[in-house]
């Protein structure tokens, strides 16, 4: 049942986005189904949780992981932690109050939400938030400090940095609100920056994502642009003067080259890869993003969209793939900037309480074909990660994701077969606590810690 108190919330602080008040570890006894002996590691999840209980937006919740650690068919312990940052040592300040310096007019980007995704790079764990530095955490989730690459890191980082499969560099960029606008870095599989270039583009714009190939990466220039007097104060907003584009950079670095898309913002990207000539970036698009101000979530919802950019000849094609609301696509990561047969995603609402969730597996050979995993009646999930079995095939596996059950009230680990999305789950293993909503995760292998 929906209080009175509950329905007055906002979006970002109702339901199962509401943030929870205590840090616990617990040891997980309750199971449905078998926990397959294969998956040896640690799944884990990042997102917003206000400490205060309350926040403006739902990218300002202080960030709060949350894991479970799997061994021998068992599940070892669940915890969640905060990750310590000056925003969560100071509940209720702004990160403009702690971070801006107005005598230098400088930001000190060790001030974040550290709330977004986590990445395992070079045997480091690092909590991610584009808005500043990542911060580094044990594998028990406490917290070490700000990590800068040796102080080779002078801006913030993006929350979704790409690891080359093939070289196990680290590919990113960062965004900042004043020039320069845009930096690219490249590091190292041990974690040193190789590459710091500059890209120019006219303001700042919202860039969330990026993507990668074997020999590119690609930015996304899109509509909505920072605009220190939006509507609700300092935040984003659409700009139908701003040109939607997207800039092809060799990895190594060099000129962009840019080809204009039709008007959209994309989030999230599956995947990009080349053949002959061609490239391909699939991603969840939305037709117009915050037109009123960044509290406005009227611009459409995100759906399955390719572009192909001919290299050669300097033209885009783009498609809809799918008319199902998506969101979090993602494909193995041994398959990032390669062509891929598959790719993984989870339905989307702007609902406080969706009636259900559903996961996506698309299959993209001789055409397009999804496949569904529908979760029972009030039952919801977030991001799905592909946690691969024993061969390197890109849906022999397992798809990983935390759950809600809102009759309960509690949340679960749920485990599903990556190739039969229609069989019942491998496993739930069931959690005396709730998990909120969040953003994104990842899997660690025992073997990478």
């Amino acid at each position: 049942m929906t209080t009175a108190s509950q329905a007055d919330k906002p979006l970002h602080l109702g339901g199962n986005n509401a943030p929870v008040a205590e840090e616990v570890t617990v040891e997980p006894t309750d199971v449905t189904g078998q926990i397959p002996p294969e998956l040896e590691g640690v799944f884990m999840r990042n997102g917003p949780n206000p400490r205060t209980g309350w926040s403006p937006h739902y990218f300002a919740g202080d960030g709060m992981v949350h894991a479970i650690a799997l061994s021998g068919g068992r599940a070892r312990w669940y915890r969640n932690r905060y990750v310590r940052t000056p925003l969560y040592a100071n509940p209720g300040r702004s990160r403009a109050e702690l971070a801006f310096d107005p005598t230098t007019a400088t930001m000190d980007y060790r001030v974040t939400t550290a709330n977004t995704h986590l990445l395992a790079h070079a045997g480091r764990l690092l909590a991610l938030e584009e808005g500043g530095f990542p911060y580094q955490l044990t594998p028990e989730l406490d917290t070490v400090g700000p990590f800068t690459f040796d102080g080779a890191l002078a801006t913030p980082m993006t929350a979704h940095p790409k690891v080359c499969p093939a070289t196990g560099e680290l590919l990113f960029f960062g965004s900042r609100l004043r020039p320069p606008y845009l930096t690219y870095y490249r590091a190292s599989p041990s974690g040193k920056i190789l590459q710091t270039q500059i890209i120019e583009i006219p303001c700042a714009t919202m860039m969330h994502d990026f993507a990668i190939t074997e020999r590119h990466v690609v930015f996304m220039d899109l509509p909505v642009v920072f605009d220190p007097v939006a509507e609700g104060g300092p935040g984003w907003r659409w700009d139908d003067t701003h040109e939607a584009r997207f800039g092809v950079m060799a990895r190594t670095g060099g000129p962009v080259r840019w080809f204009e898309v039709q008007p959209c913002f994309v989030w999230h990207t599956l995947n990009a890869f080349e053949t002959g000539g061609v490239l391909t970036l699939t991603g969840a698009r939305v037709p117009s993003l915050w037109r009123g101000g960044s509290a406005d979530i009227s611009g459409g919802l995100p759906r399955l969209h390719r572009w192909q950019l001919n290299l050669t000849h300097g033209t885009v094609a783009e498609d809809q793939l799918d008319d199902a609301d998506v969101e979090y696509p993602r494909v193995a990561d041994a398959v990032i900037g390669r062509a891929h047969h598959f790719g993984y995603a989870a339905s989307f609402s702007l609902d406080v309480h969706p009636s259900h969730s559903r996961i996506y597996r698309y299959d993209f050979t001789g055409g397009l074909t999804r496949h569904t995993h529908r979760l029972p009646d009030g039952h919801t999930c977030g991001e799905a990660v592909f946690v691969p079995r024993r061969t390197a095939a890109e849906n022999d596996g397992y798809l990983l994701t935390f759950a809600h059950d809102r009759a309960c009230g509690t949340g679960y680990l749920l485990i599903l077969h990556a190739d039969d999305l229609a069989a019942a789950p491998v496993a739930k293993i069931h959690l005396p606590v709730r998990v909120p909503t969040g953003f994104h995760g990842a899997w660690i292998p025992t073997s990478l810690k």
